[in-house]
């Protein structure tokens, strides 16, 4: 069961789609604790129309994990240096998509010229990010009302890691819409 990563077309939407919402249903529950407004927020904008515009955005990089011809996980990296979601289907996590699907991200953020790299983890995720490198800068609140952990990693030398911390990003300053990832 070999794990294949690409970009990302307007014929994933739909499949991506799932993967989202799948995650999130049922990977994040201590995140969301089955409270109908915060998932009602947090999916109200995992459509695959959506999707579709996020992956056509040019500031965007959307990438897809295959394992057996079916789409198992979905990442998308912002020119902004914010990793916006990265989501795996329950069945296919601790299989490796998504240290891979965080692999392909971070290469592209080197082609990009992203020094630092930034994301919001629920508190499902924090061990996984935390094994791969990311450092844990601190609690924050997302748009969707889930306390999250701000973590960031350093992706090249040249940036000084002490003022990471404070540099935090979040489109999701203002109140959600259908158009804003995460």
């Amino acid at each position: 069961m070999s794990i294949h990563i690409r970009t990302a077309t307007a014929g994933d939407a739909a499949p991506a789609c799932t993967v989202l919402r799948r995650s999130i249903l049922e990977c994040c529950a201590q995140d969301h604790q089955n409270d109908q407004a915060v998932l009602t927020a947090w999916l109200g904008n995992k459509t695959p129309q959506n999707v579709c515009t996020w992956l056509a955005a040019p500031i965007n990089h959307m990438l897809v994990a295959e394992r057996d011809g079916a789409l198992v996980g979905v990442a998308l990296l912002t020119q902004a240096g914010k990793l916006s979601l990265c989501y795996v289907l329950p069945e296919a996590q601790h299989c490796g998509v998504g240290k891979a699907l965080l692999a392909g991200v971070e290469a592209k953020a080197r082609d990009w010229g992203i020094g630092v790299l930034r994301l919001h983890s629920t508190a499902a995720a924090r061990a996984f990010y935390a094994r791969n490198g990311y450092t844990n800068a601190g609690k924050e609140k997302s748009c969707y009302g889930l306390e999250c952990d701000f973590f960031w990693k350093n992706l090249d030398s040249a940036h000084d890691p002490d003022t990471v911390a404070s540099k935090r990003y979040c489109a999701c300053g203002i109140q959600p819409s259908a158009d804003a990832a995460g």
